[in-house]
């Protein structure tokens, strides 16, 4: 496995790496670390369930090939820089989260740069002062699994296809989550 420099050096795509995917980057290598896996596999056995949309993500992407594409990484918007690395073929998983009481104290550390701050506290605190871990279990529905492969259907309104068993059935109806009054869209 590499170390943190050299994953910190891969993020940064010759500039500099936001202190959010330093952090991400510790959080993944203790997950690793904690699993007991030396590389991430590479059969889609490791699934990991983000907590926020920002540089998290990625760095997860970065050290453990979990992708949305391959259904490996899940997005849960609970708004927190928090991830659950489950392991599938040995059933485990473990929820790492950041502590924000160490991110208040680096920011009250240099005011006049908070991002430096932060980035260097994040490179050089030990894993106890960053984190929060526990051992969790997850139901991961087969539907939610990489590789499924459920049956499509067609939104009786809008005639769009629906995968993954995302259909809601109302009125005899199958129908889309938007369709069904559930959009993240608005139509102009």
């Amino acid at each position: 496995m590499k170390s943190l420099e050299d994953y910190i050096q891969e993020a940064a795509k010759g500039g500099s790496t936001r202190s959010g995917i330093v952090l991400g980057i510790r959080m993944s290598l203790l997950a690793l670390k904690e699993l007991q896996l030396e590389t991430p596999p590479h059969d889609r056995s490791l699934i990991t369930i983000v907590e926020i949309d920002r540089c998290l993500p990625d760095a997860v992407q970065l050290l453990t090939g979990c992708r949305l594409g391959n259904r490996t990484l899940k997005f849960k918007d609970y708004g927190k820089m928090a991830a659950t690395f489950v392991d599938m073929e040995k059933n485990r998983a473990i929820r790492i989260a950041a502590k924000e009481s160490v991110n208040q104290r680096l920011l009250a550390s240099n005011p006049a740069d908070e991002e430096e701050a932060l980035r260097g506290g994040y490179q050089s605190l030990p894993d106890e002062d960053l984190f929060t871990w526990q051992w969790v279990r997850i139901a991961l529905p087969v539907e939610e699994r990489p590789g499924y492969r459920g049956p499509r259907v067609v939104c009786s309104r809008c005639g769009e296809g629906i995968s993954f068993g995302r259909e809601v059935a109302r009125c005899g109806s199958l129908l889309c989550r938007a369709c069904a009054g559930q959009p993240y869209f608005e139509s102009v």
